[in-house]
């Protein structure tokens, strides 16, 4: 069984796939982490991050399953891994690493951008997670302040939208809802809540498909 789940940054959707997989026991895949561990290389290398060919020489030399740089969650990563993403070629090297990852037997949980419209529009299960600009800046502040950092939530707000912009308005692959993605809406949903309702309808696709 193959579950995409897509939407914004700090909209909840990481947390509620990690915890949709152990729950069911199957494979979970953050394929926005991919995205940023190619940013954060791209530039710690110097490399033009416009420059197509440049960040996919790149990709091609780095561990894309070495999430461990605790710069991968500050806001010039998350930045970064935005503007890469609209690079065809990245997303094509990094859309065959995760269609293999989830082709494995007994499927996976991927949360992302185009999970449900480009890296599989067929998947069993679908949804779009979602929250408003305001509470999703204090959630990533709050995950920054717990790592150390010092977080100005207003400026957090503005770098969300500037992001969500751009992953709308791409032309490789943008940011939308899937017309058959059931959309959870966490603004003022507890993780707990969310989980367990994205939860019910995982059991039910499952005896739907014979795999209760």
């Amino acid at each position: 069984m193959i579950v995409a789940l897509d939407g914004p940054a700090a909209s909840g959707k990481g947390t509620i796939g990690r915890r949709l997989a152990a729950e069911f026991g199957i494979g979970y895949l953050d394929t926005g982490a991919m995205f940023r561990v190619v940013g954060r290389a791209a530039l710690d290398a110097g490399a033009d991050l416009d420059d197509a060919e440049a960040v996919l020489k790149v990709a091609k030399e780095i561990d894309l399953d070495d999430q461990s740089d605790p710069r991968l969650h500050d806001a010039e990563t998350g930045q970064a891994a935005s503007r890469v993403a609209e690079q065809r070629v990245v997303r094509g090297l990094l859309l065959e690493a995760q269609r293999a990852f989830a082709n494995r037997p007994g499927g996976a949980v991927l949360d992302g951008r185009d999970i449900g419209t480009v890296v599989f529009p067929d998947a069993d299960l679908k949804f779009f997670i979602t929250a408003s600009t305001a509470a999703r800046a204090a959630r990533r502040a709050a995950q920054l302040r717990e790592m150390g950092a010092t977080v100005d939530e207003a400026e957090l707000a503005k770098e969300l939208e500037l992001r969500d912009n751009r992953d709308r308005q791409r032309a490789a692959a943008p940011l939308r809802r899937a017309d058959d993605a059931i959309l959870l809406d966490t603004t003022h949903m507890s993780i707990d809540a969310a989980f367990d309702t994205a939860r019910r309808h995982m059991a039910r696709r499952l005896e739907e498909l014979g795999c209760a």
